[in-house]
């Protein structure tokens, strides 16, 4: 359904970003009800990526993911095996968070011709979305999915409205401190799934088809409100 583009971010940086725009066939049709900027896991935009940027299109979303691995490798499509993981992990240790916000940005930037702009990230894309929540302009909402890393910058307070995703068997994130996040930001929705780390790709062990439902459905209301 998408197609790779070209973006160029604000230190002259050129990356990779796949654009699923909705199909002209649908209710929406000839105009958008807005844009999502997807955040990849630690895979790159492979092809799980693809497919919730083409969900989200298919729901009268203009989507990009945007290669946030570029800068250190072009290219990555990464599968879920032990080896992948490694891979994937040394790949994300050299992306440092200012790498990630300043191609962030501009995927936000091309998106906007959309109207209003959102986020949503999963796994270390979660917390990338969870820094861009307070750190970039142009963004309406944003939506973190069990993002590694949030636990440690609570601090951030997003400015934009917020909605969280997080699995209680998660044992990167402590379900205490998801706890202790929703306490102190009880202004932005967080959720807790009887689910495990990674819950949303229907390409990993850790799947929950009940519980990426149920979220993805919540965060779409939540897109239909701020976006259109």
């Amino acid at each position: 359904m998408g197609k790779m583009i070209e973006l160029t971010a604000s230190d002259g940086h050129k990356l990779s970003a796949y654009r699923a725009d909705p199909d002209g066939k649908s209710a929406t049709a000839g105009k958008p009800r807005g844009a999502i900027v997807v955040i990849q896991e630690i895979f790159g935009v492979n092809s799980h990526i693809k497919s919730v940027a083409d969900g989200y299109a298919a729901d009268g979303y203009v989507a990009i993911a945007p290669a946030l691995f570029d800068r250190v490798k072009k290219g990555v499509d990464l599968g879920y095996s032990p080896e992948d993981i490694a891979q994937g992990r040394e790949i994300r240790g050299k992306v440092t968070n200012d790498m990630a916000m300043k191609d962030v940005e501009v995927a936000v930037k091309a998106a906007s011709s959309a109207g209003k702009v959102g986020i949503v990230g999963y796994c270390w894309g979660g917390f990338i979305a969870w820094l861009a929540a307070s750190k970039i302009a142009g963004l309406s909402c944003a939506v973190p999915y069990y993002g590694g890393g949030i636990l440690d910058n609570t601090e951030l307070a997003p400015k934009v409205p917020l909605m969280g995703h997080f699995g209680d068997k998660d044992q990167h994130i402590p379900v205490e401190g998801v706890k202790k996040l929703a306490a102190k930001y009880p202004q932005h929705p967080i959720f807790i799934y009887t689910a495990d780390h990674g819950f949303n790709c229907d390409q990993r062990g850790s799947y929950n088809a009940a519980a990426a439902k149920q979220a993805r459905e919540r965060t779409l209301e939540f897109f239909r409100k701020h976006l259109g």
